[in-house]
């Protein structure tokens, strides 16, 4: 009989979470009718970052997507009003993605819908156990020990 494998059952738990983050965040998603798919949403959200209008291919490094997959969520962005593609000022050759009034209010209705998904989701934690895993959260993001103000240190 082989010993278990403590890091195979942390892996397994991480995946499982993971998946069911994916499922509660497509159903908030869903039930505000917004007619965006994840991929969409993470574009918006991407998009959202920039100062200025960032060129298709600046998204689709930033998404680690190849552009033809950045045009097609575009594409189905701008056909709902959510984005519009704009001329670059400095090289009309250029295409730069801009978000809309209408990208916005879905933005917001979008964090909405993410804010729901995740109380549902830490909703059998407490404030301290949630704060533990903030950090344990940022020490696997960052790859490293992250201190957080104010919370537990492990």
């Amino acid at each position: 009989m082989t010993a278990p494998d403590p890091d195979g059952l942390l892996a397994e738990q991480l995946l499982r979470l993971t998946r069911r983050v994916h499922r509660i965040q497509k159903r908030h998603l869903e039930r505000r009718e917004l007619g965006i798919t994840p991929a969409q949403s993470r574009l918006l959200r991407t998009l959202a970052h920039y100062g200025s209008p960032p060129r298709m291919a600046d998204l689709a490094e930033r998404l680690e997507v190849v552009p033809r997959a950045v045009t097609t969520l575009v594409d189905g962005l701008e056909a709902s009003g959510k984005v519009r593609r704009v001329p670059d000022p400095a090289n009309r050759r250029v295409i730069r993605i801009e978000l809309t009034d209408d990208g916005r209010a879905a933005l917001r209705e979008l964090g909405a819908a993410r804010r729901a998904a995740a109380e549902e989701i830490l909703a059998p934690l407490g404030d301290d156990q949630r704060a533990v895993l903030g950090e344990l959260l940022d020490t696997l993001v960052d790859g490293r020990a992250a201190a957080r103000p104010g919370g537990p240190s492990l």
